[in-house]
């Protein structure tokens, strides 16, 4: 009896600390954070997001490269908006970041549905997440695949000038070969 009676209560104790642990963590971050405090943050994020995109379509990708750019330094923390010299932001890997505009538009409607109640991290992190259901879809799938195709690819043991050309092949220009040569070193290192 004694042991039973131990058992029902290990277990009462174990699913109750469940639960304050599955709380605890909904209190930190989780789906429909702002259902309560905010309930239309996550539509004027999305219609704010739609919105740009609608002017201006490479707000999506510069969106999520802006997300990525945040994540990597100190984590998910809006630490790349914040202004000011020697900052994230003024920094060489971003300085071609773009939608900081989004943001801002965002987050001055946030603020006056909701004052003080959504973080920048937050906006940034479902700005990143509406412009990826932005991008259109409707490819197909390729049927063929050759190695020898990749020859147009450039190398990073090809000279500078040869990786010049295969941009410019593509309609790419130097800079445009930087930002993707430096993004990419930085993804292997």
């Amino acid at each position: 009896m004694e042991r039973a009676r131990l058992i029902q209560t290990s277990l009462l104790v174990f699913l109750l600390l469940s639960l304050s642990v599955s709380y605890v963590h909904c209190q930190a971050t989780c789906v429909g954070f702002y259902s309560k405090s905010c309930p239309r943050a996550e539509s004027i994020v999305r219609s704010t997001v739609q919105a740009h995109f609608q002017s201006n379509p490479t707000v999506a990708p510069g969106l999520l490269r802006m997300h990525f750019h945040d994540c990597f330094v100190q984590g998910y923390d809006a630490s790349v908006l914040i202004d000011g010299p020697n900052t994230e932001k003024t920094a060489g890997p971003n300085l071609g970041l773009r939608g900081y505009e989004v943001i801002d538009d965002a987050k001055t409607q946030l603020e006056a549905a909701c004052p003080g109640v959504v973080s920048c991290a937050d906006i940034l992190a479902l700005a990143a997440r509406d412009s990826v259901i932005l991008v259109p879809t409707g490819r197909k799938d390729g049927r063929v695949s050759l190695a020898s195709d990749t020859t147009y690819l450039p190398g990073f043991t090809e000279s500078i000038d040869a990786q010049k050309k295969k941009f410019s092949a593509k309609g790419l220009n130097a800079r445009d070969l930087v930002t993707l040569v430096d993004k990419h070193q930085r993804v292997i290192i």
